[in-house]
């Protein structure tokens, strides 16, 4: 329901003896929720403590978040020292002192009854105030007449905060910071050139370049239009803008935003006496935009925010402190949006530059002296210290106009392919199947992007919204560039590094089957030392080969044997995988016997003699000394190896395959040595074979004991 609200005007005496002017904001209709406070502002006399210094002591105040301190007539300076502490509702502790910023120069030309006044301090609910005045050491200027500190309670207004209010009274606590600055807007004073005068006639709104960003209205905020009833003047274009901050604490919460704002409007309109809020717009930590001065968010009004300047650009206020902190990433994104909207509407580019008139004689923060009717060149987003001499923004901000700039021009920053799912990545290059999803990053916020393309190539395959991380796109067997390209809301376009992918369906090959061969090693009827090999090759690249049988290995793409162990006497399947990088595999699954073939299977010549221990296969085994003694077996198959005991008096043997002397091998070891596969032999296929030993006789140590022999089949 639209409630009308009436101001009424009253005073009340506080402790201290300071005179209280407020102003009461009610519904017309009589029907506010219980929850409920109207806003108001009171005004506590300094006393002359002596000639150089005025001071409050501690007094017990009504509620209040808001103060400053204000002096009669808006042309005098206040060349000293002004400061304040309160007592805090919350915790029941009086603060510590806080220096308030005095404005540094008079307005142009101030209506009759404008005061002078100091930048209003958010403090949060309290209850109690201190205050003083200090002339500054050396000056021969006398201290204004009419000291006052000047208290505001912006009360309980909007619905959200009335809701709070009745859920728990107890947590409608604020804790922010708030401020303005000398003002030359039509209300309070408002000089310029002929070529730049304000007008009272309403303008249209031109379109934007961009997009308009969500704004909370002025009655959202809770405005109270009944104290500035006077109509809105106009500026012919807005040609730059002035970032500011409110001053004051960060710890606030933006749940009370809104009566921060209100709080800055009550003490700009009914202690300095300007007639509206003197920013256009405010933005809080958060990133919430808040409409200021009445008249049209998409209209160029002309605001009161930085001296000398008015005329030709919009006011845009962070609330907070940035002395020495920056602004949170969501408070510069919604300063960036607002700033490229509005000078968008003008064909403004947010990262160039601009020749302003000046409105007024003085000299900034950095010593930069202007001359009325001048023109001198600003950034088109620059900060109050730029066109006049205070440190606002602060230090932290004032570093941060760069990244406003950018942020509002762009292009997009940051960007960069994060990863391609559906692929693989080895080194620097992907590997797929086909079908992928590109998944990137950027360091520019999405409001800010219009949308972004997936680049395939050179080419645009996807087009996704400003707000998307990833695209989804099908490539055809090759290799590909893959990219991203984000097109800011300026139109300005970034393009990632780009990634190789390759896109393949062929399989690895085996062009060597899994096969294993004999190794030398301790041979038992549940063990036979084997060595796997294999090779796999791929048309792109090999990623790895995995043992899925009898046991589970993964080896890297250019391993290709392994030494295993595998039961005699039993078929055992070797099942291998081969994988591509792109995920293409082929298994293959040969199978093999290790088979042994005790002594007794042999054909004997010469002498030889049967020995039997647990430690021999089967039990048993032949030892001859005889010279020229052999053993033959005779077998079908790919592998063979030779298994004997050794011993520090063995002899040795020589080995003949298929009736070629091959080898001569020695048996003597300096440890016993049972089942002992020293000798081996393999083929490329399987084939009938035979192999025979034959007794060398070596002198002082003949004997040489055998164990049979294992072949695979």
């Amino acid at each position: 329901m639209k409630r009308r609200v009436w101001l009424t005007l009253g005073a009340v005496v506080l402790g201290g003896g300071g005179v209280v002017s407020y102003a009461v904001a009610s519904p017309a209709d009589g029907h506010g929720t219980r929850a409920e406070r109207p806003a108001k502002v009171y005004a506590l006399g300094l006393k002359t403590a002596t000639s150089n210094k005025r001071e409050l002591g501690r007094t017990d105040t009504q509620q209040f978040s808001l103060l400053g301190v204000s002096w009669t007539g808006a042309a005098h300076r206040l060349d000293g020292t002004a400061q304040v502490r309160t007592h805090s509702l919350d915790t029941g502790e009086w603060s510590a002192w806080h220096d308030l910023e005095l404005n540094t120069d008079p307005p142009e030309d101030p209506e009759a009854g404008a005061r002078g006044a100091s930048e209003p301090l958010w403090v949060g609910p309290s209850d109690g105030v201190e205050a003083q005045v200090v002339r500054k050491d050396g000056s021969t200027r006398a201290l204004p007449p009419g000291l006052q500190v000047n208290l505001v309670d912006p009360g309980v207004v909007t619905a959200a905060e009335q809701k709070r209010a009745d859920a728990d009274p107890a947590a409608f606590v604020a804790a922010d910071s708030s401020g303005a600055t000398p003002a030359d807007s039509a209300s309070p004073s408002g000089s310029s050139t002929p070529s730049t005068s304000p007008s009272p006639t309403k303008p249209s709104a031109p379109p934007s370049t961009v997009p308009e960003p969500p704004i909370v209205s002025r009655a959202g905020w809770g405005a109270d239009e009944s104290i500035s009833p006077d109509p809105s003047e106009y500026n012919p274009d807005v040609k730059a803008v002035f970032v500011h901050h409110t001053d004051g604490a960060n710890d606030y919460s933006c749940a009370d935003s809104a009566a921060v704002v209100r709080s800055i409007m009550l003490y700009h309109v009914k202690i300095e006496g300007w007639n509206d809020i003197g920013y256009n717009f405010l933005v809080d930590k958060c990133g919430t935009i808040f409409e200021g001065r009445k008249g049209g968010v998409d209209l160029p009004v002309l605001g009161a925010h930085t001296y000398g300047w008015n005329r030709e650009s919009t006011g845009i206020a962070v609330l907070g402190t940035y002395t020495s902190a920056g602004a949170s990433s969501a408070t510069l994104t919604s300063v960036a949006r607002i700033a490229a909207w509005k000078l968008g509407q003008y064909g403004a580019d947010p990262a160039g530059t601009v020749d302003l008139n000046a409105g007024a004689t003085q000299t900034n923060y950095f010593h930069k002296d202007f001359t009325a009717g001048t023109k001198y060149t600003f950034p088109r987003i620059s900060a109050h210290r730029d066109g006049f001499n205070t440190e606002c923004p602060g230090d932290g901000l004032y570093n941060q106009l760069p990244t406003i700039r950018t942020l509002a021009a762009g292009p997009v920053q940051g960007l960069k392919v994060a990863s391609v799912t559906g692929a693989t990545l080895n080194g620097s290059t992907y590997y797929t199947k086909g079908a992928v999803t590109v998944k990137w990053s950027a360091t520019t916020p999405s409001s800010l992007i219009s949308k972004y393309e997936l680049v395939v190539d050179g080419k645009t395959v996807a087009t996704l919204a400003g707000t998307a991380t990833s695209g989804a796109t099908t490539l055809a067997v090759g290799s590909h560039t893959v990219a991203v390209r984000a097109v800011h809301q300026s139109g300005r376009t970034a393009t990632s590094a780009s990634v190789k992918v390759v896109a393949d369906t062929t399989a690895p090959t085996f062009s060597t089957n899994p096969n294993i061969a004999l190794r030398t090693g301790t041979v038992s009827t549940t063990s036979v030392p084997v060595t796997l090999g294999w090779k796999a090759a791929d048309t792109t690249a090999l990623r790895q080969v995995n043992l899925l049988a009898p046991a589970a290995v993964t080896f890297g793409p250019t391993t290709t044997s392994s030494s295993r162990t595998v039961k005699p006497g039993v078929a055992t399947t070797w099942s291998m995988r081969a994988y591509d990088w792109a995920g293409n595999y082929r298994t293959v699954s040969p199978a093999y016997t290790p088979v042994i073939l005790q002594e007794t299977s042999a054909t004997r010549t010469g002498t030889w003699s049967t020995r039997s221990s647990s430690s021999y296969l089967g039990g048993k085994s032949y030892s001859s000394s005889a010279k020229n003694a052999s053993l033959t077996w005779t077998f079908t198959g790919r592998s063979a190896a030779l298994v004997v005991s050794r011993a520090a008096t063995s002899g040795q043997v020589y080995v003949y395959v298929d009736g070629t002397k091959v080898s001569t091998v020695d048996l003597k070891s300096s440890t016993t040595q049972y089942r002992n596969a020293i000798w081996t032999k393999s083929w490329s296929s399987s084939a009938k074979h035979t192999v025979k030993l034959v007794v060398v006789g070596t002198s002082g140590r003949p004997t040489v004991t055998t164990d049979g022999l294992v072949y695979v089949k």
